[in-house]
């Protein structure tokens, strides 16, 4: 989620029902603190507690000074990154990788959690490949060594983002530690949280790429756990008020060039599969402006608002429209198999 979860998004998904909302990955590496990626992402002015910052890289001494680097910064949770799988990152010896050395792992979370006085969660993989799945094996490290909680995403290092989420290992860590876990992974519909949260055991659930142009899920997730109804879709209305707000949060932690490119990311992901999204998509990547991407912004609700009081969601073959909360994805017999057939943001 680098280049995506940063503070405003952060506070938008805080607002749309978030519990907690974890940085981008901040380079342990002191050489980078002073780039203004760096301190962007440790800028945590205004932000809704707990303020919780993910750290990557490979040495323990050097992660221990991070983590009390941005303690000092305002952070009250740190995370350590162990499941990023980019190339970039691996090749450091970082994020998934590490799950390769057990020792080098057991090392890094005993110094970070040495180091500060706030609680350390890890967020890892489920191994580094489908034949070497050791996460229960590293789970237990963390918690002997003190971390707090842990996040699985269900897939290898290997796997990357793609095939099938396997739950299997996922339960697995959750039934072997005593500390919270949280699953990770194409839980992108409120059937699908329930599901997953009743075959791992798991604690709670974390959420990434389905709040892409959909920071409304975690408000469906929780009343659908609450009540077992589906939410009803936002309103046009009160989908253009929070574009609208996040964009001028953007707007403001960026600057107004910068602001204005980086926007057009989540412009298209809030209207991937809006009726009219492609034509909006092609015009917004042309406008330099923030008047005229606002204007441009408002003229796309109001063709939607002359159609219908909710956001409707078209099939990717364009031929059919129809409710994001009717796209749930179905039960599976093979919890090891599930893929994803909800219409994903």
């Amino acid at each position: 989620m680098a280049g995506v979860t940063d503070r405003p998004f952060r506070m938008l998904c805080k607002r749309m029902g978030a519990g907690y909302a974890v940085s981008e990955m901040v380079a342990a590496n002191p050489q980078l603190w002073g780039t203004q990626k760096s301190r962007r992402r440790t800028d945590h002015v205004g932000e809704v507690a707990p303020i919780a910052v993910q750290i990557a890289g490979a040495d323990p001494l050097t992660l221990a000074d991070a983590a009390r680097h941005n303690v000092d910064r305002g952070a009250e949770i740190i995370d350590i990154n162990m499941g990023c799988p980019a190339k970039k990152v691996c090749n450091a010896a970082a994020g998934s990788a590490l799950l390769a050395n057990e020792p080098l792992v057991a090392r890094i979370v005993a110094a970070v959690v040495r180091a500060v006085d706030v609680p350390v969660t890890l967020k890892i993989r489920t191994g580094p490949s489908p034949r070497e799945r050791n996460a229960v094996a590293i789970a237990r490290i963390a918690e002997d060594a003190g971390i707090a909680a842990l996040a699985v995403h269900g897939r290898t290092r290997a796997c990357l983002f793609a095939g099938p989420v396997e739950y299997d290992t996922v339960r697995a860590v959750a039934h072997s530690v005593r500390i919270p876990v949280f699953a990770n992974g194409d839980i992108e519909t409120p059937q699908r949280a329930r599901e997953v949260l009743a075959y791992t055991g798991a604690a709670g659930l974390m959420i990434g790429r389905a709040a892409q142009g959909r920071p409304w899920i975690f408000r469906e997730i929780a009343h659908y756990l609450a009540t077992g109804t589906m939410l009803a879709a936002p309103t046009v209305a009160e989908a253009r008020v929070a574009i609208v707000e996040h964009l001028a949060d953007h707007y403001a932690f960026y600057g107004d060039v910068q602001g204005v490119r980086t926007a057009r990311k989540h412009l298209h992901w809030y209207t991937e599969q809006l009726p009219g999204g492609a034509e909006f998509r092609h015009a917004i990547n042309t406008i330099e402006f923030v008047a005229a991407q606002i204007e441009a912004v408002e003229q796309f609700f109001a063709r939607l608002a002359a159609d219908g009081e909710r956001l409707r969601y078209v099939a990717r073959s364009g031929e059919a429209a129809v409710e994001r909360t009717e796209g749930g994805a179905q039960p599976r017999a093979a919890h090891a198999n599930w893929r994803t057939e909800a219409i994903a943001a």
